[in-house]
C-alpha cells in the first residue's frame, strides 16, 4: 500500500510548477512528498528529481516514470469504477479558451457534439487571438496554434497547421503558376490589408494587395471566384482545398508548419467534466480533415 500511495503522492507532481503546489494539490505536506519520491528513489536506485540551488526539475526518468504512474493510477480507477458499477456522469462548469478562426472553422461542430453527449455541463467559451494564463485567467481548457510558451501546463498535440498559398484552378489557368515568391509581385494578391508582407522559406515578400478585405471568409470567397491568390492558415480553407476549389501553390517555400494543441491545468487531478472535454477535444481534433494537409 505505501508504493501505491507514493506513486500517488509522485502523479501529484503532474501540472503542477512546483513541489510545494504539487503537495498542497495531494493535500500533505512538502515534507511527506519529498519522503515519498525519496521512496521511489531508493527503490527504483534512479534519481526521479533534479535538485539544484534553483529549486526542483524532473529528470528524464522521473519524466518517463511519473507518465507511466499518471496511466497506471488511471488504470486502477477505472477498473475500480467499472467493478462497482459506477455510471459517473459529467458535469459542473468547464471554462474554455479558443482562438477566434480556429474556433469558426474547426470548433463549432466539436463543442455542440460534446454538449450533446455530456448534457450536465455548462461550456462557457471565451474566443481571443493571444496566449492566455489559464491560472490567472480562471480557465480550464485551452486549444493553442503554435509553439507553447514555457508552461506547467499539461499539453495534448492533435495536429499541425500551416500558412498556405492558394488559388482557385480557374485562376491559375488564366494568369499561370508562380514558381518562386518572387513571382507573385505579377499576381493578383487578396489580403487583410493593402499591403502584403509574407515570409517564406527564404524569401520575404512585400508588395501590394489587388484586393483587401476585413474578413478571412471574405478573402477565401474571393480566391474561390479566381479574383487572385490567398495566404491564411490552412484549416480555414481545407474545405475548399478538398473540394478543389481552391489549389494549393508554392508549398516547398511555405513556413515551417505550426503545432495545434489542447492545453489544461490538472493533468490526472482534473474534475472529470474537465476530462471529459479534453478527450473530447483530443479525438475530435486528431482525425479532424483541418489537419491532412501534409
Amino acid at each position: 500500500m505505501e508504493r501505491y500511495r507514493d506513486m500517488q503522492l509522485f502523479a501529484a507532481l503532474a501540472g503542477q510548477p512546483s513541489l510545494a503546489a504539487a503537495a498542497r494539490s495531494a493535500q500533505v505536506s512538502g515534507a511527506t512528498l519529498v519522503r515519498a519520491v525519496a521512496r521511489l528513489e531508493a527503490r527504483l536506485r534512479v534519481a526521479l528529481l533534479l535538485r539544484s540551488t534553483q529549486g526542483v526539475s524532473l529528470t528524464d526518468a522521473g519524466h518517463a516514470y511519473l507518465a507511466d504512474c499518471v496511466r497506471l493510477l488511471a488504470a486502477v480507477d477505472a477498473a475500480e469504477a467499472s467493478a462497482l458499477g459506477l455510471q459517473v456522469q459529467a458535469q459542473g462548469h468547464v471554462r474554455v479558451f479558443l482562438p477566434v478562426l480556429f474556433s469558426r472553422y474547426v470548433m463549432a461542430p466539436i463543442l455542440a457534439d460534446y454538449m450533446d453527449r455530456h448534457p450536465d455541463v455548462r461550456l462557457t467559451v471565451r474566443y481571443h487571438d493571444y496566449y492566455p494564463n489559464l491560472h490567472e485567467e480562471g480557465l480550464d481548457v485551452a486549444i493553442l496554434v503554435g509553439e507553447l510558451p514555457n508552461s506547467s501546463l499539461i499539453a495534448r498535440p492533435v495536429g499541425q497547421v500551416r500558412s498556405i498559398l492558394c488559388a482557385s484552378p480557374r485562376y491559375l489557368a488564366a494568369h499561370g503558376e508562380p514558381r518562386h515568391p518572387e513571382a507573385l509581385k505579377q499576381h493578383r494578391l487578396i489580403a487583410s490589408a493593402n499591403r502584403v508582407d509574407w515570409d517564406f522559406q527564404g524569401y520575404s515578400l512585400k508588395a501590394r494587395a489587388r484586393l483587401s478585405c476585413s474578413t478571412v471568409q471574405g478573402a477565401i470567397n474571393a480566391a474561390v471566384q479566381g479574383t487572385g491568390l490567398i495566404r491564411c492558415l490552412s484549416y480555414p480553407v481545407h474545405d475548399a482545398v478538398h473540394a478543389g476549389q481552391l489549389r494549393r501553390v508554392l508549398s516547398a517555400y511555405e513556413p515551417p508548419p505550426l503545432p495545434v494543441q489542447v492545453v489544461y491545468r490538472e493533468g490526472r487531478q482534473a474534475p472529470l467534466r474537465v476530462r471529459s472535454f479534453v478527450d473530447h477535444c483530443v479525438a475530435a481534433l486528431r482525425g479532424h480533415p483541418a489537419f491532412q494537409l501534409a
